[in-house]
């Protein structure tokens, strides 16, 4: 789903994400219909003594409006939450590239996570104790309204409960929610990062299965929604660390294909195909007729070409056109990068000169190799 950017704080896009959208007025109708009201308006008297006109709170379109300002609310405290988590980790010098409203959340993405156990710890801790002080803002706000303000002292109240709840969720050791951070951070400061992050993504996992087994047996959507996202997020993070544990150190000019295959782009994709199956190679660069690189083709390309056209169609048509990287890139990083543009391959460069191709599978064989030789120093 898309995300739209709605404002900037610290130089930071806000963005909000289609789902959330979608999913703020379904939360306004739950807050502001049936018995929610009532609800929480006996907790929020129970935990402060303040008591409320139900009356009031019921009486024409007033549900409603409670409900509209409690869902708004809501994830004005989760934006806070996460800038929370942002301000700490500007102190440390890192870089945030957004904070994302979903569904379930609030997502600060950080450029580099860091790998020192401390740094890690406060930025992870910094959302939940924001949460608890605008939990403590707002409940003191519920004390000193006029009992005039009825609706205003009831959405405020609420949020008092709300950000509790959302900072006593967070600390769940679930990763890769805070609580799991936590937990990594604790981990790492007696063990190497990568084995703190398997055993805390394995915590995660566990969490994630036994959020889907109380989603089924409750019938609650919002859980199986978090139970994947906890799975997801924890296993990709987990492989994330092994990749980035297997190449560093390792630079682009250290696994990249210096003589690539290569093939005209006038050549037709039978030719293509010809030649794939004769050199074995399952990317080829893409040159013009002086020889200067344009893009890659791939097994991949052919078969979006009909079988009846691919003796008429030239490379050139099909081939595409990808990222160019510094071959003293870090490999790690740029396989990040790829990702995130969705590129598997790139077309390297030297002091400004072509030096050759990077590939999924120089990243594979590289992998597999480092594999071998730490598995053969370890026995």
């Amino acid at each position: 789903m898309r995300s739209y950017d709605i404002t900037r704080v610290w130089g930071i896009p806000i963005r909000v994400n289609t789902s959330l959208l979608i999913f703020l007025p379904i939360l306004a109708w739950l807050i502001g219909s049936g018995q929610q009201i009532e609800l929480y308006a006996g907790f929020i008297e129970g935990l402060t003594g303040v008591g409320f006109d139900l009356a009031r709170l019921r009486a024409g379109s007033t549900p409603w409006l409670i409900g509209i300002a409690a869902a708004v609310g809501l994830f004005g405290s989760v934006t806070l939450h996460e800038l929370g988590h942002s301000w700490v980790a500007l102190r440390y010098g890192i870089e945030i590239e957004s904070i994302t409203l979903w569904i379930l959340g609030g997502i600060a993405s950080l450029k580099t996570l860091p790998k020192e156990w401390n740094r890690e710890f406060w930025i992870a801790i910094a959302g939940p104790v924001t949460s608890v002080l605008v939990a403590a803002v707002c409940y003191a706000g519920v004390l000193v309204a006029p009992p005039s303000l009825q609706v205003s002292r009831f959405v405020v109240g609420w949020l008092a409960v709300t950000n509790v709840t959302l900072a006593a969720f967070n600390l769940l050791p679930a990763f890769p929610m805070d609580g799991g951070r936590i937990l990594r951070a604790l981990l790492a400061r007696s063990r190497p990062y990568g084995t703190a992050t398997r055993t805390a993504a394995r915590v995660g996992v566990g969490f994630a299965f036994l959020f889907a087994i109380v989603g089924v047996l409750q019938f609650q959507l919002m859980l199986l929604l978090l139970a994947l996202f906890i799975y997801a997020a924890a296993t990709t993070e987990s492989r994330s660390v092994l990749l980035d544990e297997l190449l560093d150190g390792i630079t682009v000019a250290d696994i990249m294909t210096r003589d690539p295959a290569t093939i005209s782009a006038d050549a037709t994709v039978d030719a293509f195909g010809a030649q794939l199956l004769r050199d074995r190679q399952p990317v080829h660069l893409v040159t013009d007729s002086e020889g200067s690189p344009l893009g890659v083709g791939t097994l991949d390309d052919i078969r979006t070409v009909r079988e009846s056209e691919r003796d008429t169609t030239a490379i050139s048509a099909i081939m595409r056109d990808v990222p160019t990287v510094e071959a003293s890139a870090d490999a790690f990083d740029t396989l990040a990068t790829l990702n995130q543009s969705g590129a598997s391959s790139a077309l390297v460069y030297e002091d400004g000169v072509f030096a050759g191709i990077l590939t999924e599978s120089d990243y594979a064989h590289a992998m597999t190799v480092r594999r071998g030789f730490q598995s053969g120093i370890s026995g």
